[in-house]
C-alpha cells in the first residue's frame, strides 16, 4: 500500500460505538472486532474515499506524533483491514 493509495470500504459491517470504541461485527464471518484509539478515526475517515496521505494529515493535525509514526500507524492499521477484506 502506497501513501498515494485511495482506500475505498468494500465491507460492510454493523458498527456499535461503546464508550470510545468502536465494536463491529462481520455476518459474513461471524466475528466481531473492537477498535479503539486512533483506530476509531481512521475506521470514520474511510466510511468515504480517501488518501493514505490524507489520513495522515488528518491524524497529525489532532495528535502530537511525528509523520513517521503516524504513517507506520497508519500503514499498518489499514494492511489489517485489508487482510480482512473490510477494504480495497
Amino acid at each position: 500500500m502506497e501513501l498515494n493509495s485511495i482506500i475505498k470500504l468494500k465491507k460492510i459491517v454493523s458498527v456499535a460505538d461503546l464508550s470510545g470504541e468502536k465494536a463491529m461485527i462481520d455476518f459474513e464471518t461471524g466475528k466481531y472486532y473492537l477498535v479503539k484509539g486512533t483506530g476509531n478515526d481512521i475506521w470514520d475517515m474511510i466510511q468515504e474515499e480517501i488518501s493514505v496521505n490524507e489520513i495522515v494529515d488528518k491524524l497529525l493535525e489532532e495528535y502530537d506524533v511525528t509523520r513517521e509514526k503516524c504513517t507506520e500507524s497508519v500503514l499498518n492499521f489499514l494492511e489489517n483491514l485489508k487482510s480482512k477484506g473490510f477494504i480495497d
